[in-house]
């Protein structure tokens, strides 16, 4: 979340300092979309440790799954105050999932130089959050969406507008940092569904 602030004359400032301190406050305590503290606690008061097995892949996207998985282990551990493990024998609840699909759909280029290329990436996975002591499924869907927009290094395919395929496979490379920044906004929007919509 980016915040600017402008400049005020003294007599302004003084004016509106409870007010600016009043919205200073709010936004820390509200953040982007986060619980005060970085704590959710929406879940029912028997759940203590979540077990986050490996997310299964199910595209041609190497290692993608390790990323997900990692990524939202480390949301938890930071946003919630609940224990994380991978076994699901040693929880009271099991989050699982899928990736079904993940695409990378060119927005803009730069056609002078080929490069620094705006993508459209969306995920697609099927995610399913488990009590695991009764069985009942605490949040389901076949169509978790997560969409969101990176802009990477790319080349076009020589006298043409045609962004080269390479270069997007590229966007998935184990090495590219767009991919830990896919990774981290996907786990924080993952994360917040199933705390938030129990």
């Amino acid at each position: 979340m980016t915040t600017s602030f402008s400049r005020h004359s003294p007599l302004t400032t003084r004016h509106f300092f409870p007010v600016n301190v009043l919205l200073f406050t709010l936004m820390t305590c509200v953040g982007c979309g986060y619980h005060m503290a970085g704590r959710s606690d929406a879940l029912p008061k028997s759940i203590h440790v979540i077990a986050v097995p490996a997310i299964e892949n199910k595209t041609s996207v190497y290692r993608i799954e390790q990323r997900l998985t990692s990524a939202t282990v480390h949301e938890f551990l930071v946003r919630t105050p609940y224990r994380v493990v991978s076994d699901p024998e040693n929880s009271d609840a099991v989050l699982r999932g899928k990736v079904l699909s993940l695409e990378a759909v060119p927005l803009t280029f730069d056609t002078a130089t080929g490069r620094a290329t705006n993508m459209l990436v969306t995920v697609k996975c099927e995610v399913t959050f488990e009590e695991r002591g009764t069985g009942k499924v605490l949040y389901h869907t076949d169509n978790f969406l997560f969409r969101n927009q990176y802009e990477i290094p790319t080349v076009l395919v020589p006298g043409t507008t045609t962004v080269n395929p390479n270069s997007v496979a590229g966007f998935f490379q184990e090495q590219d940092p767009a991919l830990d920044r896919l990774a981290q906004d996907f786990a924080a929007r993952l994360v917040a569904a199933v705390t938030e919509n129990y």
